[in-house]
């Protein structure tokens, strides 16, 4: 692979950094169709760079939202059991789906995503929320200082067992696309359990290292990983995500909303038309 092309991968490696950051929705969510698109990468090679990327982005931004107490860590390792394992049932089936396949569900899982975030609207901080009995009592509930806002934000937590089957569809996305799935945890928490959105990024970022960490052994071995394309990968979201964590603490929700939502439908319809193409 020339140089040349080498940087350009670390150049929009950083912009997907951010983008992930910011969107709580982990690199691979740029750099799956950016290196299928653009450099005509496989398509298993790319997911193999992306399951890597993803685990750069969640590094990358996970010292920021930790150190500000925007993670919720119990919901994170909480929904995490669902996630790990189905990001190791989702690596199995990979092998199994054709390429095309894949091009088509990761459409559809964008095109959802977008029109979940259409639905919530200009909201700002999810209000009247009930405390789950379940979130009471592993005391899921919290809050955090919004920056954009001024203010100290509480929340409560609600419909934990939705949102735990949702985050087990998560891993599957995540361990068969290679794409983090942070469009469906953030659903899952923003939309599902009523957390607020940017609770919801953070947390989704700190998860998708942990998701993308479970299938990423499998790609490994099934030689899906390749170095000269994972390298410049790591290092350009590492630096993007760092970056983009700063930015989402200074942004109001319905600003981050207004991102995701032409990101998304954009994307999804360049992987249709890539899908059909193939």
């Amino acid at each position: 692979m020339l140089t040349a092309t080498v940087i350009e991968i670390f150049l929009i490696a950083i912009l997907a950094g951010v983008v992930g950051s910011v969107l709580g929705l982990g690199g691979g969510i740029v750099v799956t169709p950016a290196l299928t698109l653009l450099f005509g990468v496989d398509i298993n090679h790319a997911i193999g760079a992306s399951i890597i990327s993803v685990i750069a982005t969640s590094s990358g931004s996970a010292i920021a939202y930790l150190r500000d107490r925007i993670t919720n860590l119990r919901v994170g390792m909480f929904l995490e059991i669902a996630t790990t394992v189905g990001a190791i049932t989702g690596a199995f089936i990979g092998a199994l789906v054709a390429p095309k396949f894949l091009y088509f569900i990761f459409a559809l899982l964008l095109l959802y995503s977008a029109y979940a975030m259409v639905k919530k609207g200009k909201e700002e901080v999810p209000t009247n929320v009930p405390l789950h009995p379940v979130a009471e009592k592993l005391g899921l509930d919290g809050e955090y200082y919004d920056k954009a806002l001024g203010k100290t934000v509480s929340y409560n937590v609600d419909r934990v067992y939705e949102g735990f089957g949702v985050m087990y569809g998560a891993g599957v996305i995540s361990g068969l696309l290679g794409i983090g799935s942070g469009s469906f945890k953030v659903m899952a928490m923003d939309v599902f359990m009523k957390m607020p959105l940017k609770v919801s990024t953070a947390t989704s970022n700190f998860m998708m290292g942990v998701t993308a960490a479970a299938s990423a052994g499998i790609y490994l071995l099934r030689g899906d990983i390749i170095p000269i394309i994972s390298a410049p990968v790591a290092l350009g979201v590492l630096v993007g995500a760092t970056v983009g964590s700063r930015i989402m603490q200074r942004m109001k929700s319905k600003t981050i909303r207004k991102l995701f939502i032409p990101v998304m439908v954009y994307v999804a319809f360049q992987m249709i038309y890539q899908g059909w193409r193939g």
